[in-house]
């Protein structure tokens, strides 16, 4: 355990706290503390007695309440509230406790707010109870979805409602009216999938449309790419059942219904005829984005009173949503895409208008520092692009209309396709954006607050221009996208959101844009709602009379005001409650080196967002995140992680810092995949951060079992090689077995892998031909890792065969080397430090132009990245991370005239997680088709994971991992299909799970190799 302890030298253990005082540590200030007050009085009041609502402290588990006597913000009013949740609510459905707290105190916004807890209900009753209780306790209730809100309207100080767990359900779809009933939960893309099959859709379609939900949409009034076709979100409701805070059910669609003595919507009706002429005036005209402020227009006569539009857009400040019926429409069968290329954003914002006529499906618009280099050859030449879909009967028709807007574009380049997958890669580009906007080219983090204003298309081309020169007289970047044919453009901005002064250029900044928005007949949110972020900017817009019926309108559906408050009317100032003012102000010591951001862990953790890409449960789309797919649980995302490290480092909520329980809990199930590194939109790398907190959280104490014989395998079995056969045989004692697994910290549901009786290097350099060079004339190390070199040689000397047949001239390193892999993901970087360093003096000097070539996938990620982040001092570690090669990327670069034996035969398995992520899957995808293997590998994990799939308390997960792509992937193929697996993990699992044999890609060609040699007769 020495190796663990950190010393004086090696950076003390921190936790992100000392030598803060409260202020440093951004201790929660009230939001209108008398508004809140007042709330509380007339609570009390009407139950005769009690206390007002407090806040709630550090929970000691999952559904603990809020308060503790060592809390100085707790108090007995959150207590009691937890009591009587718990009381009225199934127990799981209220969670008071940290964890619950700190997933929520952020949406996707730059705003952070703590609230006292959630609430998952189950259905309408459930949350009316909630509300009722609530209500008795004065504490305001916040309605939430997926939590991908940019304007920080999904936040709040009281209970939220989180309708993701449960209420989540399609009800009824009814493909002869085209219509549909679904709770507000329900994600859009599962409404579509319902929907597909009787071919219909939901019009509007976020880029966030795998994990948006329906009442998140109908509260923010979503958009998308398509609603140039289909309108917005409240286009497409047809009705709404609603609960008050004070409970009282609403039905909620076109016309007023009967007058009844005392109801809410008879006081609205007066409102509104009352105050005909501003309502007539006041809002901006030739604006099919105007998402600002309550659309009480709609209630107006000649609207058609329409109730259910009208609270569209109102941001949960209204009333909480139970049940929505929605409006289908039949897309066409068959679409096609135009890209069309400009000099810049503002010429292509020109061009939008004039494909308007044609009625194009989208028009969507982004420029070229949004685009990742190694996608921009894709795209037709240019620094921007419009993106125009097309529709028709067929394919033909819907190509020729894609034509038709080329020859109507005056694009400089354009391209038209029509492949499906073709399509979906190039609209990924465009869905990822509001994740890549966020880190500017050339370095820099970049921020929502000014996310989607929108003006008359026809004027948007001049909106960007001067927008352009606003962002340079105050020394700003930001790379516009979005929906150029609506006039609503999306950006993220390089606002210092840090330091007092930025902070106040950021406001004065958010006022002069107002102003310009205003000027051009615009509306200051197009799409995501005005929330904590535009709310105070409102007057400006609409001026003060239209604001003070905003004020009266809420008041009439809310009087209690315990409905999301300070959003939308009477808000808090906008450069208020910014999520980065309680992280500490110094760096955090920490181990690796976070290259990509400075150095700075505060800046890594920063790096989420919040658009939950993570939440993304559809086949097909990555790795990320294993645990969540096999879980749903927040907890578990990407996202979830990190903002329980935003909050270790706040120190708020969670109260421990390293220690924290919570945290340690949430990464157990991160099976360190990597695919979050490149599969969500900011890069998180959650697989480094999970090192980063294991490393501080254990320093000087106890570890888990397994990290001492799982983390730290390569000494175990280099130590047991030469008694392989003894070993291998007492294994099979069973219970001699169950004792070595307990003792290890091995789950019983796994065997123990045999070992080799003979080790890879001992087979290299007993070979007759020798090892030190080989007959060919291309130079290359391979690299003896771990699990080839003690658990799967075969491996190597199927690689040996196939590489000296390509030519190569193999040798292995002069001494013994390690990735420090089972170090790394155990936390354990003290001593992978020291393994490295190691590693690097035995490879010093390392051949320059000599390629070292890696076949487990998960040691050349290590070294690729690991390595030179864990010491990124050494210009050593660089060097050898520049040349570590898989096998495949071998072949192809230095060998490419070599052509490998011809297969024929189809395969299935899997690309392994660390090689999607960090590796190139490419050349591996050609040397298969090269070799006439065909057939596509499935996605996301195989669940093993290293360590992970063998640890105690991880074998349900690890399966359920599998079972997400991997095993029904296998199952659909014929048996005598290869089984394809290049990570030892990967086969390890396969061989537990299925009755195939994986195999490496080198064991297949080598055997291609072998039987070619042998005469036609005989197939691998």
């Amino acid at each position: 355990m020495a190796d663990d302890r950190r010393t004086a030298g090696d950076g003390e253990e921190r936790t992100g706290n000392e030598g803060r005082t409260d202020a440093d540590r951004g201790a929660r200030r009230p939001v209108r503390a008398g508004e809140r007050a007042d709330r509380r009085r007339r609570a009390r009041a009407e139950r005769g007695g009690g206390s007002g609502s407090g806040r709630g402290g550090r929970g000691e588990g999952r559904g603990a309440p809020p308060g503790d006597p060592g809390d100085p913000g707790g108090d007995q009013d959150g207590t009691e509230l937890y009591a009587a949740l718990r009381a009225a609510l199934p127990p799981d459905a209220v969670d008071f406790s940290a964890t619950a707290r700190a997933l929520t105190t952020m949406d996707a916004s730059n705003y952070r707010r703590v609230p006292l807890g959630t609430v998952t209900p189950r259905h309408a009753d459930d949350v009316a109870a909630a509300l009722e209780i609530c209500r008795a306790h004065g504490v305001p209730v916040v309605p939430r979805g997926a939590g991908t809100s940019v304007a920080g309207q999904a936040t709040g100080t009281g209970v939220v409602l989180d309708f993701t767990r449960r209420m989540n359900q399609v009800r009824e779809l009814d493909p002869v009216t085209r219509t549909a009933v679904v709770q507000p939960g329900t994600v859009l893309d599962t409404l579509r999938a319902a929907a597909r099959p009787h071919g219909l859709t939901f019009g509007p379609d976020p880029s966030t449309h795998a994990r948006c939900t329906l009442g998140g949409m109908i509260g923010n009034n979503a958009c998308g790419a398509h609603s140039v076709a289909w309108g917005t979100t409240a286009d497409n409701v047809r009705a709404l059942s609603v609960l008050r805070y004070d409970g009282t059910p609403l039905r909620l669609d076109k016309g007023w219904p009967p007058d009844t003595p005392g109801s809410p919507l008879a006081a609205v009706r007066a409102l509104v005829d009352a105050h005909l002429a501003p309502l007539r005036t006041g809002y901006p005209r030739d604006l099919p984005r105007r998402i600002s402020g309550y659309a009480l227009d709609a209630l107006l006569p000649e609207n058609g009173a329409d109730l259910a539009r009208a609270f569209c857009g109102s941001e949960g400040t209204l009333g909480v949503i139970t049940e929505a019926e929605v409006r289908l429409v039949a897309p066409p069968p068959a679409r096609a895409l135009a890209v069309l290329g400009y000099p810049d954003e503002s010429a292509a914002a020109d061009a939008a208008p004039g494909l308007l006529p044609h009625r194009p499906l989208t028009v969507e618009g982004m420029a070229d520092d949004l685009v990742p280099p190694d996608t921009r050859g894709g795209l037709p030449r240019g620094r921007a692009w419009l993106f125009a879909e097309t529709g028709g009967t067929g394919p033909a028709e819907a190509r020729a209309r894609a034509d038709a807007l080329v020859r109507a574009a005056g694009a400089a380049d354009a391209l038209v396709v029509t492949d499906p997958a073709a399509m979906r890669a190039l609209w990924r580009i465009r869905e990822d954006a509001a994740g890549t906007a966020t880190r500017i080219p050339g370095g820099g983090e970049a921020w929502p607050g000014w996310e989607d204003c929108a003006v008359p298309p026809a004027r948007l081309g001049g909106y960007l221009r001067d927008f352009r020169a606003l962002l340079t007289s105050y020394g700003l970047r930001g790379a516009p996208f979005g929906h150029f044919g609506e006039g609503c453009v999306h950006i993220r901005i390089d606002f210092d959101l840090i330091t007092e002064p930025g902070v106040r250029a950021f406001r004065r900044f958010s006022g002069d844009l107002a102003d310009l928005v205003v000027a051009y007949g615009g509306s200051l949110s197009g799409e995501h709602g005005d929330g904590r972020a535009r709310a105070e900017l409102l007057p400006r817009m609409y001026g003060p009379e239209l604001v003070a019926l905003f004020a009266r309108f809420k008041d009439l559906w809310d009087p209690d005001g315990g409905l999301n408050p300070g959003i939308l009317v009477r808000p808090a100032p906008l450069d208020t409650d910014l999520r980065f003012a309680v992280l500490p102000r110094e760096p955090v010591d920490v181990a690796f080196g976070y290259p990509a951001d400075g150095g700075d862990f505060r800046a890594a953790v920063r790096r989420c967002v919040g658009v939950a890409k993570c939440r993304d449960t559809e086949p097909g789309q990555g790795v990320m995140c294993p645990s969540y797919r096999a879980t749903g649980d927040e907890t578990h995302s990407t996202r979830g992680r990190a903002r329980l490290l935003h909050e270790m480092l706040a120190g708020e909520v969670i109260r421990d810092g390293w220690r924290s329980r919570e945290v340690a809990d949430a990464l157990d199930l991160c099976l360190s995949c990597k695919g979050c590194r490149s599969d969500c939109p900011v890069g998180v790398d959650m697989a480094t951060y999970k090192a980063e907190f294991l490393h501080h959280h254990y320093a000087g104490r106890l570890r888990p079992r397994s990290h001492y014989t799982l983390g730290r395998l390569p000494g175990w079995l280099r130590a047991a090689a030469p008694a392989a056969p003894l070993l291998n045989a007492l294994a099979r004692i069973r219970p001699l077995a169950a004792l070595a697994r307990h003792t290890a910290g091995i789950t019983p549901e796994r065997p123990l892998p045999a070992l080799a009786t003979e080790t890879f290097t001992q087979w290299a350099r007993g070979r007759e031909s020798g090892f030190g060079g080989g007959p060919g004339d291309r130079p290359a190390l391979l690299w003896p890792d771990t699990f080839t070199e003690h658990l799967a040689p075969e491996v190597g000397r199927a690689a040996v065969r196939v590489l000296e047949a390509a030519g190569f001239g193999l040798s292995l390193p002069p001494g013994r080397v390690c990735c420090g892999l089972t170090y790394l993901s155990t936390g354990q970087l003290t001593r992978a430090r020291s393994v490295l360093r190691r590693t690097l003096d035995v490879l010093d000097p390392l051949p320059a132009g000599t390629p070292v070539v890696v076949l487990e996938p998960s040691c050349a990620a290590a070294l690729r990245t690991d390595l030179p982040e864990l010491l990124p001092d050494d210009p050593r570690a660089a060097r050898l991370a520049a040349s570590v090669r898989t096998f495949a990327g071998t072949l192809e670069e230095y060998a490419p005239d070599w052509q490998p034996p011809r297969l024929d035969r189809p395969v299935t398995g899997q690309t392994h997680c660390h090689h999607h992520a960090v590796l190139d899957p490419a050349p591996d995808a050609r040397l298969r088709a090269r070799a006439g293997l065909t057939g596509t590998l499935s996605g996301g994990c195989c669940g093993l994971a290293g360590n992970f799939g063998f640890e105690k308390g991880h074998y349900d997960i690890s399966v359920t991992c599998a079972e997400d792509q991997l095993l029904p992937s296998v199952r659909a193929t014929p048996p005598d299909t290869l089984l394809l697996a290049d990570g030892y993990s990967c086969r390890t699992q396969l061989t537990h799970l299925t009755t195939r044999r994986p195999r490496h890609l080198a064991e297949i060609l080598a055997e291609g190799l072998d039987t070619a040699a042998d005469g036609p007769a005989g197939r691998p």
